[in-house]
Formats: structure tokens, sequence, C-alpha cells
């Protein structure tokens, strides 16, 4: 933990008025001849570095504990299964695809813990897709996700295992999950990753969207063991699939009894209708707020359906009511990773380009020179949308 420390006698009215224009949210307030630090304050810590010296100091306390990192080896991905298909979710295997970069860095191996019932096929799939070693909780009281019981058969693998690292995709259930292992065995979780980096010392970098998109933030856990976090689908690229080798192994892990008895009672499983996920999408047409009225939203639809393409939005364009939620890019909607995305009248915020950087291709069509989309996009056409897509309208007609 750590807190601010203002030394009152060193504050005068002109470094109080320095440190309250230095605050960019607005925490720091005069309270007579000193000044307070009001709930606002993010601990940003820019009034200790910046601000007039030693008018205020950023105080860490000293860690109680410090974990013995040699005791912790290997990076775990957590292996969900699709509730409709009972087959591995595909984020697990970007997810091993990623934890075998990170490994070779500092020499751990690469774990994946599936839980669940009859998951022979399943295991055969994480073998192809990186992992060294399958740890495997298969029972007849698995079939279900309920939290309780998964809590523990996570909980058991980490004990067991001591991984330095876990990896859970950021799917409904691993948003679930994922908190609740993490409290249990007392470490920190950091949600939502757009990218991850490791240390010598075996220290995740998780690098995720801070203050509204606005930075990125770069956070680790050194006194903790492991590093929790979870990571979106289409974020990274999963490994070719080959033939699992020799040296790999499948572990077989139980449960006592009592931690297989659950309060959860599965009464019925009714599967929603199967629909188009725009994550899936290999071409994309995206609309932003350029596009101005239902005409030319439908201007944009004909468009994408010329070229065979989704059509999707940003976040404006569904508080508008005229997408649903699902249609949305960004970090509040899906991440895309199609071949080809086409960006109408779209600026590219942080929020939004951190859900589609990745695409293979991106054109952007914006009339704004110095929009931020063009910063990512492969190809920029500045000019009215309406205009540039005709003429390739016209072609394939």
């Amino acid at each position: 933990m750590a807190y601010l420390k203002v030394n009152h006698d060193k504050i005068t009215p002109e470094t109080a008025d320095k440190l309250i224009n230095l605050c960019p949210f607005g925490a720091i307030t005069k309270n007579g001849s000193t000044i307070d630090i009001g709930a606002g304050c993010k601990m940003c810590g820019i009034c200790s570095k910046k601000g007039p010296e030693g008018a205020i100091e950023m105080i860490k306390d000293q860690p109680k504990t410090v974990v013995d990192k040699n005791a912790w080896c290997g990076i775990a991905v957590y292996a969900e299964l699709s509730g409709r298909t009972g087959k591995v979710h595909p984020v697990a295997f970007e997810l091993l695809g990623k934890a075998k970069q990170l490994a070779v860095e500092i020499g751990h191996p690469v774990y994946a813990v599936i839980i669940g019932y009859r998951l022979e096929e399943a295991v055969l799939e994480l073998l192809t897709h990186g992992a060294d070693k399958v740890f495997v909780y298969d029972a007849p009281e698995l079939e279900h996700f309920k939290i309780d019981i998964y809590t523990n058969a996570f909980c058991d693998f980490i004990n067991k295992t001591k991984p330095s690292s876990v990896l859970v995709g950021a799917t409904n259930l691993g948003r679930s999950l994922a908190p609740r292992v993490a409290a249990s065995v007392g470490t920190g979780l950091t949600a939502d990753c757009t990218s991850l980096e490791i240390k010598e010392n075996t220290d995740l970098v998780q690098i995720r969207p801070a203050f509204g998109g606005n930075i990125m933030a770069r956070i680790i856990t050194p006194n903790h063991r492991p590093q929790f976090c979870t990571v979106r689908y289409k974020i990274f690229d999963a490994l070719p699939e080959r033939e699992p080798v020799g040296e790999r192994k499948v572990i077989k892990m139980t449960l006592p009894a009592d931690k297989l008895v659950s309060k959860i009672e599965v009464i019925e499983t009714r599967h929603k209708p199967a629909e188009f996920d725009i994550s899936e999408a290999e071409l994309i047409v995206a609309c932003g707020r350029g596009v101005k009225n239902a005409e030319e939203l439908e201007t944009a639809k004909r468009f994408a359906d010329s070229i065979g393409a989704q059509l999707a939005c940003t976040r404006p364009m569904v508080e508008a009511g005229w997408f649903d939620p699902r249609k949305q890019i960004g970090l509040s909607g899906r991440t895309v990773k199609p071949k080809l995305i086409i960006t109408l009248g779209i600026s590219g915020s942080v929020q939004f380009a951190a859900g589609m950087k990745n695409s293979d291709k991106i054109i952007a069509v914006n009339i704004d020179p110095n929009a931020s989309i063009f910063k990512i996009a492969h190809i920029g056409m500045i000019g009215d949308w309406k205009e540039i897509i005709s003429r390739p309208m016209e072609v394939l007609k």
C-alpha cells in the first residue's frame, strides 16, 4: 500500500496553486493556508514527482512478506470448455501460444488445466496446441459449471503445482471464475489485458488500458504468486497444430469427496439460439460517428453486403440505438481480428483501436486527415466515405 504525505510546513499560496493546477483529477483543493487531497486522487504520483520539492511525498509501505519466486514455476492456462459444443474455447489456444512465448524467455514449462467431464478429446487438443503438461480434473460432478467446486479444483491445481503465472480467457465464465480463485489463493488479478510481457525474475507485466483508455498501464505483482490475469479472445495468435511429443504428459488430478459437493443444483440447461459472433468475422465494415443518419447507415450496409462483410460499429452508434451491443467493437464491446476491416467515419479512439488493432489489414476512411485511426491503419483514405465507397460499389454491381 502507498499514501501521499502532505508536508504542510512547505505549503505556501504559490506552491498550493502549482499543485492544484498540476493534479489531472482535480483532487487537490485549498484548505485555508494549506491543501487537502480528496477522494478523487488516483495515486498517480504526479504531485510528488513534478510538484514543488518536498511539498508532497509518496510513502510506500514495505511488503510484509517476500515471496520465494523460485518456488513457483510454470505458466498455466485455464482451458475453458464451451457449454454448447463441449470443446475447448479457442481463447485457450491463443493463451497457450502466448504462454509458450513467455515461457521460452524464462525457461519455464507451459501447463494447461482443464475441468469437466469426459475430457479425452479436449486433452488431446491442448497437447497439440503447445501445452507441455495437461492437468485434468475429470469427474461427473464437474460436468456442469458450478463455481464453488470449479474454484475448489482450480485452487487445488495451484496449491499442488505452484505455477508462477496463470492466464484465463476473459469470457463470461472466465470473468466469473478467475477473481474468485485469485482471492482464494491470496493474490491479485489484472482483468482484460491487451498485452503481456515477462521479466527475467519471472514478474509478469500485465498491460491494459486505464483511466478510460487514456493510458496503457503496466501492472506487476512482485510480492505475490501466482500472477493472475484475464485476456480477451482474439488478442493473441494460437500456435499451429502439431503432434504431441512423448515428453508431454497428462496428469489426472483428484479432489476429496467433500470438495466435489456443490451448493448449486443445475435443474435444466437451455442453449440460446446460435448467433453469429462478430469476433469470428473475417471481413468487417465498421461504422462510426461519420455515419449520420438511417439513409447513410443503409448505404454502409449495402457496401458491407456487396463485399460479404459483417457490419459493426463503435460505442456511440449503440448508444444511439442503431446497433445491437453485440455488434460493437472495442474495450466495452467485442475484440475482433479479421483478415480485413474497413472503418467508415471512425476517428479511432483508444477504446475502439484496442478492439481491432490486431486485424490483418485495416483500411480507414475519414474526412479528418488528423484522425487517430490513421496511426494504426495500413491504408488511409481521406475524404467523404460515401464518395470513396461509391466507386467500388459501382464496380461490384
